[in-house]
C-alpha cells in the first residue's frame, strides 16, 4: 500500500479510509486493552497516533515497539477520541521496519544541547532538530526565490581558489603534496610546482570577488554554497565550515543597497513565519518565548540607517550616562557584538543598518566615501561606504558595501595595505574594462538561522557543524 505522509493524514478528514503511515516511534504507551503509539516521520513537527487494541497484535512484536524504533502502521483513519489532533489511526497491521537498541541515545528526557552536539547524526530526530532543519530548508527556498522574483541569476562560485578575499589568512590550504616530504627552494619556500594547481591553495571564505565578476556581466547575481574560514574560535556564534548568500549588483549605489538588505531579510522572516508556523510555535514554546514576537516586529517596522561615527556618539554617551561594556568604544575601534546590540535592543529597539565605517577596519575593496566625518568637532579619518546589518540577539546578520570601481582608487588600497595580488589580476579586469558601480553583500546562513529560530548556538543550526578539533560524521 502507497505511503502517506503524516503531515498530510494529520490534514485529512475523510474519516474511515485506509491509510499507511510509517515513521519512528516518540512514545508507546498501553493498558491492558489497547496500546497507542506517537509516530513521527520528519515531514512536521507533530506526530500521529497509531491505536492498537492488543488482542489484535502479537506481544512479542509489541515490545519491540520502543522509543525510536521504525515501523509502519496500516490503520482506518479515525476522528481524534483526544486532544491535540484531528485524526488517529486505528491500527489493523504494524510492521516493525527497524529496531532501536536499549542505549539509544535520544531517549525522551531531557537532554543538554551539548549532549546532543555529542551525538549529531541521532539529534535531527528529535524535536528541536527536526524543527530547525525544517526551518533551514525553509530559509534556502526563500533565498533562492526571492532572487530568482527579483531578476538575480544563481551564480557558482569556486571553493578551491588562490585568493584571499578578505586578505586574512586565515584558510584551509588545499594540497596533495606530501607533507612528510615537502620540497623547498633555496629561500627555504615550499616549491608548489608539483603541487596539483601548481600554486598555493585553499578554500574560500567568500565568493564574491567572483560574483563580482558575474554582477558585471549579468546584472545582478547571487551565491549561495558553504565557505570555510580556519578561525580559531570556540564561540556561539563561529564555524569553520558555513553557508553564505553572496549577493552582487551592478548599478547600484548605497541607498538602493541597503534597500535590497532590508526587503531581502524581511522577505526571509516573513517566509518563515508563513510557511513554517507549526516548527515556530514549538520553538517559541520551548526555546525562546519572545520568537514570534521578535520576528513579527522586524517586518512591522523601518531599519534605522545610522552612521558609524553616530553610533559612536550614542554608545561614548550611554558609557557616560554609566551604561558599562566589556570592550572600549572609540571612534576607529570595530565595534563588538555588545555594542551592537546595545543599539539594536535597547537604543533603538529595531534592526538597524550601521554605514560609513573607517577605512583602517574594512576590506581593501569598499568605496571610499569623499568626505571625512567630524565628531565632537575633531575630523576623523577616512571613511567607506560599508553596510551592516545589525539584529536583535544576533548582532551583525549581514555585512555588504559599495565596491570601489576606480582602478586607481583600488590599486592605491591595494599597495597601501600591501595585499599580494599576483593572483588578482582577473579581478582588476573589471575594472580596466568597462567598470561601472555596483555592490553587494554577505549573509551568513546560520546566524539568519540562529535569529528564525531562536537557537543559542551556531552549531545547532546546521547539521554537522565544524569547528576547531571537531570533524565528526
Amino acid at each position: 500500500m502507497k505511503r502517506t505522509k503524516i503531515i498530510d493524514a494529520l490534514r485529512r478528514s475523510d474519516y474511515g479510509s485506509e491509510v499507511c503511515v510509517k515513521g519512528w516511534v516518540r512514545s508507546h504507551r498501553g493498558s491492558k486493552s489497547v496500546h497507542f503509539i506517537a509516530l513521527n516521520d520528519g515531514s512536521t513537527i507533530k506526530t500521529v497516533q497509531v491505536v492498537a487494541d492488543v488482542e489484535r497484535f502479537d506481544p512479542e512484536v509489541m515490545k519491540q515497539i520502543t522509543t525510536g524504533a521504525c515501523i509502519s502502521a496500516v490503520g482506518t483513519l479515525v476522528e481524534s477520541q483526544g486532544g491535540g489532533q484531528t485524526v488517529e489511526i486505528q491500527a489493523t497491521a504494524i510492521e516493525v521496519l527497524g529496531t532501536c537498541d536499549a542505549d539509544y541515545p535520544m531517549q525522551k528526557k531531557g537532554q543538554t544541547f551539548e549532549y546532543m552536539r555529542q551525538h549529531a547524526h541521532m539529534r535531527l530526530r528529535t524535536n528541536t532538530f527536526g524543527a530547525v532543519m525544517r526551518i533551514r530548508h525553509n530559509m534556502a527556498m526563500a533565498i533562492h526565490t526571492y532572487f530568482h522574483e527579483h531578476g538575480f541569476f544563481y551564480f557558482h562560485t569556486p571553493l578551491i581558489t588562490a585568493s584571499d578575499c578578505e586578505g586574512a589568512g586565515q584558510m584551509f590550504q588545499v594540497t596533495t603534496k606530501n607533507l612528510y616530504d615537502l620540497r623547498k627552494d633555496e629561500q627555504g619556500h615550499i616549491d608548489y610546482s608539483d603541487d596539483f594547481f601548481g600554486k598555493p591553495t585553499s578554500l574560500t571564505v567568500s565568493g564574491q570577488l567572483e560574483g563580482e565578476l558575474g554582477a558585471t556581466a549579468l546584472g545582478a547575481i547571487y551565491t549561495f554554497g558553504p565557505t570555510f574560514r580556519a578561525e580559531n574560535s570556540n564561540t556561539p556564534r563561529h564555524l569553520a565550515e558555513f553557508w553564505m548568500v553572496e549577493p552582487e549588483a551592478a548599478f547600484v549605489d548605497l541607498p538602493a543597497l541597503m534597500d535590497l538588505e532590508e526587503d531581502f531579510i524581511k522577505y526571509c522572516v516573513r517566509w518563515a513565519l508563513d510557511n513554517c508556523r507549526d516548527d515556530l510555535e514549538f520553538l517559541n514554546k520551548m526555546i525562546d518565548k519572545t520568537l514570534i514576537a521578535r520576528l513579527e516586529s522586524v517586518i512591522e517596522q523601518d531599519f534605522v540607517r545610522l552612521d558609524y561615527t553616530e553610533g559612536i556618539r550614542i554608545l561614548q554617551q550611554a558609557i557616560r550616562d554609566g551604561h558599562k561594556f566589556e570592550f572600549p568604544c572609540e571612534w576607529g575601534d570595530d565595534l563588538a557584538s555588545e555594542h551592537e546590540r546595545y543599539l539594536v535592543e535597547e537604543y533603538f529597539r529595531k534592526p538597524v543598518i550601521m554605514t560609513h565605517y573607517p577605512k583602517a577596519i574594512k576590506a581593501f575593496y569598499m568605496k571610499i566615501d569623499d568626505e571625512c566625518p567630524v565628531l565632537d568637532g575633531k575630523t576623523m579619518a577616512q571613511t567607506v561606504q560599508g553596510t551592516d546589518v545589525l539584529f536583535p540577539q544576533i548582532g551583525e546578520i549581514i555585512g555588504g558595501s559599495v565596491r570601489e570601481e576606480n582602478y586607481d582608487k583600488l590599486m592605491g588600497e591595494i599597495k597601501e595595505r600591501d595585499i599580494p595580488m599576483k593572483d588578482m589580476w582577473w579581478y582588476l579586469d573589471t575594472r580596466r574594462f568597462g567598470t561601472c558601480p555596483h555592490g553587494g553583500f554577505g549573509l551568513g546562513f546560520e546566524r539568519l538561522i540562529l535569529f528564525v529560530t531562536g537557537m543559542q548556538n551556531i552549531r545547532d543550526v546546521i547539521p554537522f557543524p565544524r569547528t576547531p578539533k571537531s570533524a565528526e560524521f
